[in-house]
């Protein structure tokens, strides 16, 4: 994807970090208007990584945690709650990387930031950037959710924010065990599960395979899915740090207190540790196992 082209020369290739000569410069400065209306248009193409993981990151969480809050607050549909739920969350993921994809990458999650660092396929120094882009997105993807819910909200708890109890409605933003499941199986479970993902997404964005190509939003987003319709009714099926921690915290700025990281013996922790090991250990086994064929 080529952002400005000069004289037939692309200067601004996916990802690249451009050398301009001072004519170039004077001339990107010269057309960067007509393709950006606003102003510093050199400073948002600097940070334009975060700005897409970011804003990637409030879509996915807007659209996800109110999927949820639709399901939590209207009775009638909750026969097809979980579903319904994992379709809406993967087709989130869809969207959101059609925000970012072609910028940042589209990572959209620590765990695939972190497990891209680690094989060598991602600078370590933009790795803090894109964590904290992540973070503060699902964050402000969470508060806006809940600014349109807000009334839902009351009515339901009577303003009075819950972590447990019939009347709790932190689950909507962030995951909590299964009553029937201990926190060893919830942390086997969100890194077996994240551990999934990367492997096929390996495949999904493997050049020298590369089954999905111009497709890899919508096939992300079958992949979330078809792995959340499948193991997220056990209570913890996150497979992304960002989207869990991002909208714990905001439950306790916005009123649940600090019960979002204390119950169920400290739980938070988990599905942040486990989907960076389990997306890892995904990597490592898809560069370890599946070789693609030489051209012969």
């Amino acid at each position: 994807m080529s952002g400005i082209t000069i004289g037939g020369k692309n200067l601004f290739n996916q990802g690249d970090i451009l050398l301009l000569t001072h004519h170039h410069k004077k001339n990107v400065h010269h057309n960067a208007h007509k393709l950006r209306m606003f102003g510093l248009y050199q400073l948002r193409y600097r940070y334009r990584h975060y700005l897409s993981e970011f804003f990637g990151c409030v879509v996915m969480t807007f659209l996800g945690v109110s999927s949820a809050s639709t399901f939590s607050f209207y009775e009638q549909l909750m026969s097809e709650y979980w579903l319904i739920n994992a379709l809406s969350w993967g087709a989130a993921v869809t969207m959101a990387m059609y925000v970012s994809f072609g910028s940042s990458g589209g990572h959209l999650n620590p765990a695939v930031t972190i497990s891209m660092a680690v094989f060598g396929r991602f600078k370590w120094k933009r790795v803090p950037g894109y964590i904290i882009s992540q973070i503060l997105g699902c964050i402000v993807g969470s508060a806006l959710s809940f600014s349109i819910y807000v009334k839902k909200y009351n009515a339901f708890d009577g303003g009075v924010r819950k972590t447990t109890g019939p009347k709790a409605t932190a689950s909507i933003f962030a995951s909590y065990p299964d009553a029937d499941n201990s926190n060893i199986n919830g942390f086997y479970q969100e890194f077996l599960a994240t551990c999934a993902l990367l492997f096929v997404l390996q495949g999904i964005s493997d050049k020298k395979m590369y089954p999905a190509k111009n497709l890899q939003p919508i096939v992300v987003g079958m992949l979330v899915f078809v792995i959340s319709a499948t193991t997220g009714i056990l209570g913890s099926s996150n497979l992304n740090p960002a989207r869990d921690l991002g909208p714990r915290i905001f439950t306790v700025i916005a009123g649940w207190g600090s019960e979002p990281f204390t119950v169920a013996n400290h739980y938070f922790w988990i599905p942040i540790v486990a989907p960076i090991l389990g997306a890892i250990v995904g990597t490592g086994l898809y560069e370890l196992f599946v070789i693609p064929n030489n051209n012969e």
